[in-house]
């Protein structure tokens, strides 16, 4: 005889397999089709630059990058239903591409190093807790020093001629020219066009509004227009007219193509490599993780998506999980970021299907291309990833516009002029600390309260 409690667990699990199944399927639907297209490309102004420089550098092997970063970016879509970004760790970026002896092993190590203390800051529950008491005040001065940051690089990338390879800016951009100052220009004024501020219900609203009392033909084709141009995807079209150019620069380069991908090889590190990949990587880059690819991202996550329920739990495991697996493989440190995030969502980005449509052109290129990418991207006009990278970082940055009172904007004043001024995330998390915590005092013995006071009103 069969023993019911048995059968009530097959159906259990059955139910809640199933339940996942359903879950992931809707994590990965597609709100628009083009829109979830063009979000993708809202990342690519921080992802292709970095990569770039190091596989110039440091001979990092792009192939197998792409192929790892391009599984991150589905399986994240699948997990948390909305666009979250697969970002390189900027602060080893940086280290490897101004450090001579901090090379590919280096490089590993320190990625290694910083996702393992992720993960246990993330299974023990300490992550959530971090979360739970850093005020708002200060999660806001971050993402406004990283929206600036990103802009002002955007703003360089625009206006300079770059060496990824040495991470130098040299002499100003041409006017003219398929990189030139005009380019980016058209391009900037082409995506205000269409996307504006950024609210993608601002024209919606306008059409529905008018078209109760819209009378003549004139009125109609107006409006028809207004939403066939907003309709566009800007960041899609953007980016295919920079994969043509770069095809233009370089056409060499397109004969060049080696098909298939890159060979995997475990990365051999040895004591010296985790020695300095920890000191001069792991310890400058984790404030930075801790701060901006999770508490930021999370709370970004929060206040554009507040039906989707992310914890600093599961966004630190999946971090820490994904370098512990790809870093052995030599594939670039990664982990999310609030600017990545925010520059999906400029471009329209809103489910899980954005970031898994980009991870299968990562993986599809990855294994069809494999390092022989690094020679168009090299080709590719540094002036129109600098666009896609100041929107990206104006929509972080406007984040923090929700500071009504002025002793919290102050707070996240001081943390974002410091961050930015000492070019360091925890400094300016530090500060920012210790001006709330005397703001606080002030109050508790007595001093007159600021709070109420808003920027609507006279100071």
């Amino acid at each position: 005889m069969e023993n019911p409690s048995e059968n009530t667990n097959q159906i259990r699990n059955q139910g809640q397999r199933s339940s996942v199944v359903e879950k992931v399927k809707n994590n990965l639907i597609f709100r628009s089709k083009w829109a979830e297209l063009n979000g993708a490309m809202g990342d690519l102004g921080t992802y292709i630059p970095i990569i770039l420089a190091l596989t110039l550098a440091k001979d990092l092997n792009l192939g197998t990058t792409l192929i790892f970063t391009g599984v991150y970016n589905f399986v994240t879509g699948a997990i948390y239903g909305v666009p979250m970004p697969v970002q390189p760790m900027k602060s080893i970026a940086a280290v490897a591409i101004s450090d001579a002896d901090f090379n590919i092993p280096e490089v590993m190590a320190s990625g290694i190093c910083t996702a393992g203390i992720l993960l246990v800051l993330g299974v023990t529950g300490l992550m959530q807790l971090v979360y739970k008491l850093i005020p708002i005040s200060i999660v806001r001065g971050i993402q406004l020093a990283q929206g600036l940051s990103f802009a002002m690089t955007a703003v360089k990338y625009i206006r300079k001629v770059q060496n990824f390879s040495k991470s130098k800016s040299g002499s100003d951009r041409h006017w003219l020219g398929l990189d030139g100052l005009l380019l980016a220009i058209i391009c900037a004024c082409f995506i205000i066009v269409v996307n504006g501020a950024g609210d993608d219900n601002e024209y919606a609203a306008e059409t529905e509004s008018g078209a109760n009392d819209a009378s003549g033909s004139g009125n109609n084709r107006r409006k028809r227009l207004q939403k066939i141009i907003t309709s566009l995807p800007s960041a899609f079209i953007i980016f295919l007219l920079g994969v043509v150019l770069a095809i233009i620069r370089g056409p060499k380069a397109v004969k060049g193509f080696k098909f298939g991908p890159s060979p995997i090889e475990v990365v051999k590190m040895s004591k010296h490599a985790w020695k300095e990949g920890f000191i001069k990587g792991t310890i400058p880059q984790l404030p930075l993780s801790i701060l901006n690819s999770v508490i930021a991202v999370c709370k970004l996550s929060t206040d554009l998506f507040p039906e989707k329920d992310i914890s600093a739990t599961s966004v630190s495991i999946t971090v820490g999980m994904m370098n512990l697996i790809g870093c052995w493989f030599g594939a670039m440190p990664c982990c999310h970021g609030a600017g990545g995030l925010a520059g999906q969502y400029k471009f329209g980005g809103r489910s899980g299907g954005c970031v898994a449509l980009l991870g299968l052109a990562k993986l599809v290129l990855g294994l069809v291309l494999g390092s022989s990418l690094v020679k168009i991207l090299d080709q590719f006009p540094v002036g129109v990833l600098g666009v896609l990278l100041l929107f990206a970082g104006i929509e972080l940055a406007i984040c923090s516009r929700d500071m009504n009172s002025k002793e919290d904007a102050f707070v996240m004043l001081i943390c974002t002029a410091v961050s930015l001024v000492g070019s360091s995330a925890a400094l300016g998390f530090l500060c920012g600390i210790v001006v709330y915590l005397l703001l606080r005092l002030r109050k508790l013995y007595g001093g007159q309260s600021s709070s109420a006071i808003c920027f609507h009103g006279n100071p």
